[in-house]
């Protein structure tokens, strides 16, 4: 699956791919991972990326792996869309990927008119780039239906989406960036931290907003 043909996901159940990687035709890394999330919402995660701003918060959602968090744009708000957030991140070894994650509206990805009879509660669409650097370099969506247990967010990542940046989209010049070796800690990685997300988010988002599940 490609970018473009990301409203596959608003398909009934799933798809043949839904958990690993692979490569391509034109070169693009494609990353999925599906994580159950126990008591967590599609409501909650919303506001999960309104919240989150500063490294320990970050922690919280992947001790090990997660280094450094800061954000450009508003926070506080119930606001997210138009906003950046540097996150330094392991990816299943030692090396720490300085990101720089633009989040947009889902609507340039997904058609949103299907959304409420997909049972969407919604969709985290977002460019990732070099924190420092300009351009971007990639493109991700989390996409997360309710269910009676909390929720199931089934996430892609196309590594090789360059934008504004000197490098051309051929697939000599996205395996060279994104060499397949990047797509197995990656898909680990998001499985550990959304799965991580049901051991502190219920209370967190019940005691800062009142609210329950």
């Amino acid at each position: 699956m490609k970018p473009e043909e990301a409203n596959q996901l608003l398909e009934p159940g799933y798809l043949p791919f839904e958990a690993g990687y692979k490569r391509l035709d034109n070169g693009i890394l494609l990353v999925a991972a599906r994580s159950s999330i126990m008591q967590v919402t599609g409501k909650m995660i919303d506001w999960w990326f309104s919240y989150v701003q500063h490294t320990e918060q970050y922690k919280w959602w992947h001790e090990e792996d997660h280094v450094f968090s800061d954000w450009i744009g508003e926070r506080g708000t119930g606001k997210y869309i138009g906003g950046t957030h540097i996150a330094y991140e392991k990816l299943g070894g030692d090396t720490i990927h300085k990101l720089k994650i633009n989040f947009l509206d889902p609507a340039e990805l997904l058609d949103t008119s299907r959304f409420a009879a997909s049972g969407v509660s919604t969709a985290i669409h977002a460019r990732l780039g070099e924190a420092g650097k300009k351009g971007w370099t990639a493109k991700m969506v989390h996409f997360v239906r309710d269910t009676p247990y909390g929720c199931e967010m089934r996430s892609r990542f196309w590594l090789g989406c360059f934008e504004d940046i000197d490098l051309a989209n051929d697939y000599d010049t996205r395996v060279a960036v994104y060499p397949d070796e990047i797509g197995y800690g990656l898909q680990k990685h998001c499985h550990e931290e959304m799965s991580n997300l049901g051991i502190f988010l219920p209370a967190l988002y019940e005691r800062e907003t009142g609210l329950k599940r």
